[in-house]
């Protein structure tokens, strides 16, 4: 309209107003393109997502520009977003980032959708992002009644192993060899004989749980995997080895953290869609 009221009128001054708003345009165009360039993204996820809840991502965005800043800008992930105000050239900033997996097994989060009403928020410029990241979604867990079959029919106890430990019975005394902790030494038995002597303890061995899954009460096979990996979490706070069985595969007890994260990838993957 003020380019047709310049030409009508032949206002000089209208021509500056048109030609300063062109000008505005063209800059800002420039600048909002700029600022989604020369920068670095990388995801941190947990290592336990869940089909159907809310995970915790931890975003970092490292602004490789030496001169200018990052401003005002905001990653997305369907609904969801992280919002990065101000990052100075050569920084880095991580805020989080809320993710949601509908279905169990691997999953393919193929990038996220950078935007950013910079410099005066007349547009949001849009750019997109890979990062071709494959996860490995487990199944909800579903509270559900313990199996009688878990511990093979037989109540919960240690049994007692020969192996030497320092928890269980005394197997026999020996000399102290200067090596032995403290609380081995057979006090009295060593002011009796005149010289330290050392307890051996046989070690205590905890009876396996198992875990399978067509002892789980769920109608289909989805609501069973969703019981069992309750049961993973449920069982594994009793500190006892812990196997699965998945129709004719099976998994043999173990501890530690890498083996709970196996069992519980073995679920998520187990004929998946």
């Amino acid at each position: 309209m003020l380019g047709l009221a310049a030409v009508n009128t032949g206002n000089n001054l209208i021509y500056l107003m048109v030609a300063g708003l062109l000008a505005l345009l063209i800059v800002s165009g420039f600048l909002g393109h700029a600022n989604l360039r020369r920068l670095e993204v990388r995801l941190s996820l947990p290592e336990e997502i869940h089909a159907g809840m809310p995970t915790t991502a931890g975003l970092r965005l490292t602004n490789r520009r030496r001169r200018l800043p990052l401003v005002l800008l905001s990653l997305a992930d369907g609904p969801e977003r992280a919002e990065f105000t101000f990052i100075a050239p050569g920084a880095t900033d991580e805020q989080p980032l809320t993710l949601s997996f509908a279905r169990r097994g691997r999953q393919r989060l193929a990038g996220l959708t950078l935007s950013s009403p910079f410099p005066v928020g007349f547009f949001e410029r849009r750019a997109w992002l890979p990062l071709a990241r494959e996860v490995i979604v487990l199944p909800r867990p579903l509270p559900c009644p313990v199996p009688a079959t878990a511990d093979g029919g037989r109540e919960a106890g240690e049994d007692r192993s020969r192996r030497r430990g320092q928890e269980g019975d005394l197997l026999a005394l020996s000399d102290y060899r200067g090596g032995e902790p403290l609380k081995l030494i057979h006090w009295k038995q060593s002011a009796r004989q005149d010289r330290m002597k050392v307890k051996h303890l046989a070690a205590n061995r905890a009876r396996p749980l198992w875990i399978r899954l067509e002892d789980c009460p769920g109608a289909d096979l989805e609501e069973r995997l969703t019981q069992a990996t309750y049961l993973v979490h449920h069982f594994w706070r009793s500190g006892r080895p812990l196997g699965l069985r998945l129709g004719e595969r099976s998994l043999p007890p173990g501890r530690g953290r890498r083996h709970r994260l196996r069992l519980l990838h073995e679920l998520a993957l187990y004929d998946a869609p």
